[in-house]
């Protein structure tokens, strides 16, 4: 999953902003507005009745073209699933009263879905050439999911023009062919086209309006022309196959207006249509066909002096549209911003209309260029003024004003409730005080320089990345010619691979300024050259193209001037530098395209054009440079057919300059797609965009997941070593080749940086890229598969007495080459020098700038910002309110912001333990202190921060639990929450996170009886409503707004919910509905053995840890079934070990091995111990289940080794089995686990004993009845039992014990010792404290494979209890029995009370592992406990 964070640099000046279109959603009161440049403005509204507030949140950038519509819709919304209004809005009649999600669409086809809550990009995709451009969009009222798309193919209308209207009505004068259509069906969910209503050619001109109305129960698209001419198609599929869409929907060319009457505006709601012209409003009834009524604008004094321009209708409490009787209101909007709103009322036949309130505004109030727009938010009415100002008219800046609809006592009177002002002076002074208003130290005389260099429009940016590390500079082109370049000297000396970073605390930037250029500079190039063949010539180079026609190389270190080119007659719009991989002298050259349709290809070596590409019809947006096959490809509009106008591409030759093939419509397009794609698979950042150049970052969707991305300075490093292989440079060599594979793992750069607009510049900081360098290099899933296919004995196979057969890492691990440590380091300080929110605790902000070394970027006006789909970004206003809006609305950005800085926090531990304590400072803010701070921001989201559970940095998975378990208790998915979890939430709340680890109480609170907890669950058994919405939960695979932020899918989304799931169902079990343990346990089981490469090692942990205390009880008897099934997964992983998934599949094997396998042995031994003996002859001999097997009971041993007391014997067995000489094939591969197994077994356990020369085991019966205990020893040659010595009771003396009884269970054999010359063996017995001695000589060896006939023992001895032993426990004496008989409670009346399990159960705890018996001579042996003498005994 990917990390991702935004921090934006915004310019001095403020963006242009012409407003194109607006939307409004209604929870919570949020407008949107569209720009020409194709940037939306995200406005959040707050009101009450006396007042109201706008306020720009951020801006939306996911176009490069004018934005043409936008509309609300719900991307999550399902036919049928029946949802539920807002009372308080139903009566208004809004059907998308609860739409939570925009749709934009610009004039290049492009379509967003953006998410109101997480304030990102969801989706972004592109139509088909085939569609056209989009030109309307319209939202199905009965399917707010869905939306019809209006795409037409007339280009000589566009958005730069104001009076669009009349340019229209000219074009459809002057061109009378039919007009090219097409309406498509759009699924926001998923962007994609789901039904086409309409493609064709229209029976009316050219479609100017667009809306859906409803006839006969059925929804219908009506499309009119400028002329009032109407089209009906119906929105349902249920058309026959073959049959013409087009023809079968065609309605009468009749004009619903008069003849000569340009329709102006029209607007439809249910059956009714209403028309508008300059001068009267036609109200027609589509069921009948036949018109209602008229509204004049002639001689009418409700509207004198009203130059009409547009009409809408409102949703209001009376609004009513039936066949008898029609309510409605709808507002006349002026072309002066001016409005009149009127009441519409039509009963039995009779048509009424009465004015309702009018919205006024002075001339003088606007610039005589402004453009104006409404929409209607509930009880409100926005209007958006787009004015134009500066002394160039380059400046649009909105307007927003709020005006009420609610009347006051009656009166006919709207009340102008607050107009917050973003134009004209105030914008300016709005933007340089938000700016400000967190920085401190800041002169007057600083404050009133960036004023003046704020007084410039910015006209085109770009950021120079000149390596992998971090940015070089930001770059701002002017259009007043002026460049300004600001170079950061954070990381100075990172320049030059050889050199180390400086750690000086100088001031972070450091500005130049170029001056030449006589016009707006509208493009910006950097390139450093490499190969230069004019020594002279400089190494780093700026090339910048101008309004004024000419093109200017400078000097980047002395900013002179080193050519000036005039090769172009028009305004240069693009520089393309040479894409990587292209071959000399090519990879010095630049591409220039300007507005006289001309592309030139300049070397910068000889600083002369090389090649001239002309002939192109108009000027080519984009262009694109294939340096590997010497191609360009240059894509554009054809206008010479005005009514459809065609995509043309052109193919030129590099070399030669030839035009190779001109391609016209659909085909231009699969081949410019062809072209981007062959790009990015050679670019080192993935993107078609190649090097550091002004073009937006918009143009081309991004597509990084294609190929790695390789670091360029580690490639010079491994070039300057190759180069210069003397004796100096071997320091050098090893860098560059750890460098090299280090590298490999990287697939994203640590820093990309991004324009999407001038005066925009992004840095986006990719988590896993920068937490690379805190990672060794050495990858030990790598080795363990190289040594297991090599044959090779590697460190979790070796092995001894007193080390682990398994090593959970390798012996001597790879450390961090000071190279990587030293630039992750830097990196990381970068980051969070411009991530970190500066201003909110003065204290903090100290500690980081003096121990941690950050420098505050108080130079650049800094915000945050969001990923999304395609590059796509979300960027905040300047400003900490705006910041901080994301935080409170966000629990997605809250999310990710969290984990990236408490993760760079755990970064800096690793690379620097001097940084340890600022370092956890920083982190504790981000995980807990912002939140008491400001109570109001969104708990970051539980689904999201298990996605990084299993990363690869252990710095990220730490971070991500670390934030999980702070914010767990009041950030409860609302299906899940139990009634507790409310009111825990609403404490936690109210004390600021004084509580917050009060939930882990619950941990000790929690039942640990098994009936008990039965009892809970029966007692709190979830109802059949609660147990479907659980469900539903679970399974939900559509996919959420957090899903698309970490570039996840629907799988994704379903098994983050499942394991957020069982972790609250473990951690905080009172916090959730009790049987939800019961629903998700499956899941999570099968989550484990779907092998994902996200969540099934996060699962199978989960599985481990709440085994014992969760998971036991309700999968008890099918843990059987589930540890035969994860050892056919594990058979299947390892029989693809030379398979590319062979890491990954390590990876999840020895997860499985490691953390699952033994928690479910040992919630059931038995059926673990039965299962293992039958894989022993169900599987192949050579079969990694063996292996598994013995390193799964190794694992047993250590963690929890009483389990395996009653069952030594098959442990033993099973063991011996996997070294049966007769099975060569298993004995060959299992036999150094199997010995490692064996000797863990001999020294856990004192009952089982080898002998000094391994050829004899022998293993006692450490609990069993007391006249049944019995010792076998076995052949370690041929792997069976050769002899059973009897240790059932005292010869002779049967019933000293008294009250026991030959049934009864008791501690048998508590240590056992071979003697030194393997002749005799000695056994104690902890239960009547005896040792027994069998001294059978070499002659007894011989034969003992003859007969297992029990053999006695030869002495035995009582021994004195010692100091410290109680006779009154479960360990009796047989002295103590005869000496102290009257005070002694019988044995036998102690176990009347208790069954025979629970008897086992205590035994098995109260059972004493720490004997030993060691040999002092030949025959005498020392009693030890916990390396304490007891006794000693001679034989």
């Amino acid at each position: 999953m990917k990390c991702r964070s935004v921090a934006c640099l915004w310019s001095r000046a403020p963006p242009s902003h012409r407003v194109t279109a607006t939307a409004a959603l209604t929870n919570p009161p949020t407008l949107y507005t569209g720009g020409s440049d194709g940037s939306i403005i995200w406005w959040s509204i707050s009101s009450s009745e006396s007042n109201s507030e706008v306020k720009p949140i951020a801006m939306l950038c996911g176009h490069s073209a004018p934005i043409a519509d936008l509309a609300v819709c719900d991307p999550t919304t399902v036919s049928g699933n029946g949802v539920t209004l807002d009372c308080s809005d139903c009566v208004n009649g809004d059907p998308f009263v609860n739409c939570s999600a925009l749709i934009s669409a610009c004039t290049d086809g492009v379509l967003c879905v953006w998410s109101r809550s997480s304030g990102h990009c969801r989706r972004r995709r592109k139509l088909p050439p085939w569609v056209g451009s989009p030109s309307i969009l319209c939202t199905l009222p009965s399917e707010p999911r869905y939306v019809c798309v209006g795409c037409s193919y007339i280009e000589s209308h566009s958005l730069d023009t104001v009076d669009g209207a009349e340019s229209l009505s000219d074009t459809d004068v002057q061109n009378r062919k039919p007009s090219r259509c097409t309406v498509v069906v759009v699924d926001t969910y998923t962007l994609t086209i789901v039904h086409t209503v309409f493609h064709g050619n229209l029976s009316i001109g050219h479609l100017k309006f667009m809306g859906v109305v409803q006839l006969e129960e059925q929804e219908s698209l009506l499309m009119a022309d400028s002329y009032g001419r109407l089209q009906l198609v119906p929105v349902s599929d249920n058309v026959e196959k073959g049959e013409d869409v087009s023809e079968s929907s065609k309605s009468s060319p009749r004009n619903w207006l008069n003849e000569g009457e340009i329709a102006v505006s029209v607007i439809t709601r249910g059956n009714l249509v209403a028309l508008f012209s300059k001068n009267r409003g036609v109200f027609w009834l589509l069921n009948r066909g036949e018109a209602i009524g008229e509204i004049s604008f002639v001689d009418n004094t409700l509207c004198s002096d009203f130059h009409f321009k547009e009409a809408m209708l409102l949703y209001s409490s009376t609004s009513a549209t039936e066949d008898d009787i029609i309510s409605e209101t709808f507002v006349l909007l002026d072309d002066s911003g001016s409005a009149v709103l009127f009441d519409m009322l039509y009963i039995d036949g009779e048509f009424t209309y009465k004015k309702r309130g009018e919205i006024v505004t002075a001339s003088d109030q606007h610039s005589e260029k402004s453009s104006f727009c409404f929409v209607q938010l509930r009880q409100s009415l926005l209007r958006v003024e787009s004015s134009c100002c500066g002394t160039q008219q380059l400046q649009w800046r909105p307007h927003i004003t709020v005006w009420s609809l609610r009347l006051e006592n009656g009166d006919e009177k709207e009340l102008q409730l607050q107009c917050k002002m973003l134009g004209e002076g105030s914008y300016f002074a709005d933007w340089i005080s938000s700016s400000y208003v967190d920085l401190k130290g800041t002169t007057e005389n600083d404050l009133g320089s960036s004023v003046s260099d704020s007084g410039q429009c910015v006209s085109s940016s770009m950021v120079i990345s000149e390596n992998m590390y971090v940015p070089y500079a930001v770059v701002h082109g002017f259009f007043s010619g002026e460049i300004e370049i600001a170079k950061f000297d954070f990381l100075q000396g990172l320049d030059s691979p050889a050199s180390s970073p400086r750690s000086d605390t100088g001031p972070l930037v450091s500005k130049q300024h170029l001056l030449g250029h006589t016009g707006p500079v509208l493009c910006l190039a950097a390139h450093r050259m490499l190969g230069a063949a004019n020594g002279r010539s400089p190494s780093h180079v700026l090339i910048s193209g101008s309004m004024d026609c000419t093109i200017r190389i400078w000097d980047l270190e002395s900013g002179n001037v080193i050519m000036i080119m005039h090769h172009h007659v028009a305004p240069v719009r693009q520089i393309i530098l040479a894409p990587a991989r292209t071959e000399h002298p090519w990879n010095d050259c630049f591409l220039s395209v300007g507005d006289d349709s001309c592309v030139a290809l300049s070397s910068l070596e000889t600083l002369r054009v090389e090649r001239m590409f002309p002939g192109h019809p108009n000027y080519p947006e984009k262009v694109v440079w294939d340096g590997t096959r010497g191609y360009i490809a240059c894509l554009f509009r054809s206008l010479s057919r005005k009514s459809d106008p065609i995509d043309v591409l052109y193919i030129w030759d590099v070399k030669t300059g030839a035009r190779e093939r001109v391609l016209r419509g659909a085909a231009s397009h699969s081949m410019f797609d062809h072209f981007c794609a062959g790009i990015s698979e050679k670019s080192y950042s993935g993107s078609v965009l190649n090097g550091n150049t002004s073009v937006s970052s918009l143009l081309f969707p991004a597509d990084e997941e294609k190929k790695p991305f390789y670091l360029k300075n580690y490639e010079r490093i491994a070039s300057l070593s190759a180069s210069k292989p003397s004796a100096s440079q071997e320091t050098t060599r090893e860098e560059s080749s750890s460098a090299s594979s280090f590298s490999q793992s990287i697939r994203y750069p640590p820093i990309k940086c991004a324009c999407p607009f001038p005066g925009i510049s992004t840095l986006i900081f990719d988590l896993s890229s920068l937490a690379v360098y805190c990672q060794p290099h050495e990858n030990s899933d790598m080795h363990k598969v190289l040594g297991e296919s090599s044959g090779k004995p590697t460190a979790q196979q070796k092995t001894s007495n007193n080390q682990s057969p398994v090593q959970e890492t390798v012996a001597s691990p790879a450390e961090i080459s000071p190279l990587d440590k030293e630039i992750g380091e830097y990196l990381i300080r970068f980051s969070l020098s411009f991530l970190h929110m500066w201003g909110i605790d003065n204290e903090l902000d100290q500690t980081l700038t003096a121990h941690l070394k950050l420098k505050r970027p108080e130079s650049f006006i800094v915000a945050s910002g969001l990923q999304g789909d395609k590059g796509s970004l979300t960027l905040a206003f300047p400003g900490l309110n705006a910041t901080l809006e994301l935080w409170k609305s966000s629990s997605e950005f809250s999310a990710l912001r969290s984990v990236m800085m408490v993760s760079l926090a755990q970064c800096m531990i690793s690379l620097s333990h001097s940084t340890a304590t600022a370092s956890s400072t920083l982190a504790a803010f981000y995980t807990r202190n912002l939140a008491e701070k400001y109570p109001d921001v969104k708990p970051p989201l539980l689904q999201l921060l298990v996605t990084f559970w299993q990363e690869r940095s252990e710095q990220v998975r730490m971070a991500a639990r670390s934030i999980f378990h702070h914010t767990a208790s009041f950030a409860i998915p609302p299906p899940l929450c139990s009634d507790f979890a409310s009111e825990h939430a609403k404490l936690v709340r109210s004390l600021s996170g004084i509580n917050l680890h009060e939930p882990n109480s619950s941990e000790e609170e929690r039942p640990t009886n098994g009936l008990e907890s039965e009892h809970i669950h029966e007692a709190h058994r979830l109802s059949q409503a609660e147990e479907s919405e659980l469900l539903s939960w679970l399974e939900s695979f559509e996919m959420q707004d957090w899903i698309s932020c970490v570039g996840g899918t629907s799988q994704d989304a379903m098994a983050a919910h499942i394991i957020v799931a069982a972790a609250l169902s473990i951690w905080y079990p009172s916090l959730v509905k009790p049987g939800l343990a019961m629903l998700v346990v499956h899941k999570l089981l099968n989550l484990v053995m779907a092998m994902s490469e996200k969540y099934s090692s996060t699962a199978a942990e989960l599985l481990s840890e709440g085994m014992e205390t969760t998971w036991k009880l309700l999968i008890g008897p099918d843990i059987p079934r589930i540890v035969s099934d994860i050892f056919f997964q594990i058979e299947c992983v390892s029989s693809s070990v030379r398979a590319p998934q062979a890491v990954l599949s390590s990876s999840i094997k020895e997860t499985l091995v490691e953390v699952l396998l033994p928690s479910l042995a040992m919630a059931d031994v038995i059926g673990f111990l039965s299962l293992i003996e039958s894989q022993i002859w169900s599987t192949a001999s050579d079969s990694p289940v063996h292996v598994v097997s013995l390193r799964t009971l190794i694992r047993i041993i250590r963690a929890s080794p009483r389990n395996l007391v009653l069952h030594l014997e098959k442990v033993v067995n099973f063991v011996l089995q996997t070294m049966d000489p007769s099975n060569t094939a298993m004995r060959k591969t299992c036999l150094q686990t199997s010995m490692a197994t064996l000797r863990e077994v001999v020294r856990v356990f004192p009952m089982v004993i080898l002998n000094e020369s391994s050829t004899r085991l022998a293993i006692g019966d450490a609990i069993t009845e007391i006249n049944g205990a019995s010792i076998r020893i076995y052949d370690m040659q041929s792997m069976t039992k050769i002899r059973v010595l009897d240790a059932s009771g005292p010869p002779g003396l049967p019933n000293l014990l008294r009250g026991a009884s030959e049934s009864a269970v008791t501690t048998a054999i508590s240590s056992l010792s071979f003697s030194p010359d393997g002749e005799g063996l000695v056994a104690f017995s902890e239960n009547g404290l005896m040792i027994r001695w069998w001294s059978l000589g070499s002659v007894w060896w011989e034969k003992l494979s003859r007969s297992l006939t029990p053999v006695q023992c030869t002495k035995l001895i009582f021994m004195h209890p010692w100091d410290g032993f109680s006779s009154n426990s479960s360990r009796t004496s047989v002295i103590s029995s005869i000496t102290s008989h009257d005070e002694e409670v019988p044995l036998q009346e102690i176990s009347k009370n208790i069954s025979h399990a629970e008897r086992l159960k205590q035994l098995v705890q109260h059972l004493d592992l720490s004997y030993r018996l060691v040999w002092a001579n030949e025959r005498k042996v020392v009693l030890t406990r916990h390396n304490v003498e007891l006794g000693t005994s001679l034989l």
